[in-house]
């Protein structure tokens, strides 16, 4: 059986569904911290299992008889480190055939504050020994386009990332990934793929590619550090997040949310989303 942590989030729930074109809902075990809250999964025909992280004593039950776990990066910022702890202590005490890991691009020298807890977890994943496949993901694509609303609203893409070039993929594509590694006949143990989007853009051209598309006019806005990070405060996030978000920009001017290598669209087995694509989409 394959078994999916996070089940019930955006990715998970885009995992189980690519796994389901690929072998039976039998075989699938979808992992979530509520089952209540998982009718969803439950009328696709998997099975559902009460899996949290910050309750070890669940994973035990929550892994009998599962071959090959994906464990999908917690969300909770500050806290992975434990709570992928106690998932890879259970996914070594169940003898699983196969580990797989959600973590980020470059993640062993990526200086990015988000990546800090994967550098962290792939070393863990390291010395316990299991048979495991890190999948570094890129940016989301969804990352920009879930603020559309607000950037035609404002006529601004804000952030601080200068020139930098964003290699993204759609969830989608990243899901269909985890699904072929947790699917194929093909050994994937020991392997580490950087995961990334085909093209690489800027965010002067993700502004005009808004602009072409919708008619409006829409510029990007390069802002110091100190000031998108507070500027995403003004609009509801975490002081913490929001620093953690404002790094990144700065760090994508470096370079480190660029992957030029077509490791993504080899693995799926076709193109990845474009940039014109996903503001289609989100449009």
């Amino acid at each position: 059986m394959i078994a999916i942590t996070g089940a019930n989030g955006q990715l998970g729930q885009l995992v189980i569904n690519s796994l389901l074109q690929k072998t039976a809902a039998a075989d699938i075990v979808a992992l979530v911290r509520n089952p209540d809250n998982a009718q969803a999964l439950k009328d696709l025909g998997v099975e559902v299992r009460k899996a949290d992280y910050n309750q070890p004593e669940t994973l035990t039950s929550a892994l009998a008889g599962v071959h090959k776990l994906l464990l999908i990066s917690g969300s909770e910022v500050g806290q992975r480190v434990p709570q992928h702890t106690a998932v890879i202590e259970a996914a070594k005490a169940a003898d699983v055939e196969l580990f797989a890991y959600t973590s980020i691009l470059k993640a062993d020298t990526n200086p990015m504050i988000l990546a800090q807890e994967h550098k962290v977890t792939e070393e863990l994943i390291q010395q316990s020994g299991l048979p495991a496949v890190i999948l570094r993901n890129g940016w989301y694509s969804e990352n920009y386009t879930q603020s559309l609303p607000v950037v035609l609203e404002t006529g601004v893409v804000a952030d601080a990332a200068a020139d930098g070039r964003f290699s993204t993929a759609s969830r989608k594509d990243y899901a269909e990934a985890a699904a072929v590694v947790l699917t194929s006949s093909e050994n994937h143990a020991g392997k580490t793929y950087e995961l990334a989007g085909d093209q690489s853009f800027t965010l002067s051209d993700y502004a005009a590619e808004i602009s072409r598309q919708s008619g409006k006019h829409i510029q990007y806005s390069n802002m110091a550090q100190q000031d998108f990070a507070e500027l995403l405060v003004q609009v509801g996030l975490p002081e913490g997040f929001a620093a953690a978000l404002a790094d990144s920009g700065v760090q994508a001017s470096k370079g480190w949310l660029e992957d030029n290598s077509g490791t993504l669209g080899r693995l799926i087995g076709r193109p990845t989303e474009t940039l014109a694509e996903a503001v289609a989409a989100a449009l």
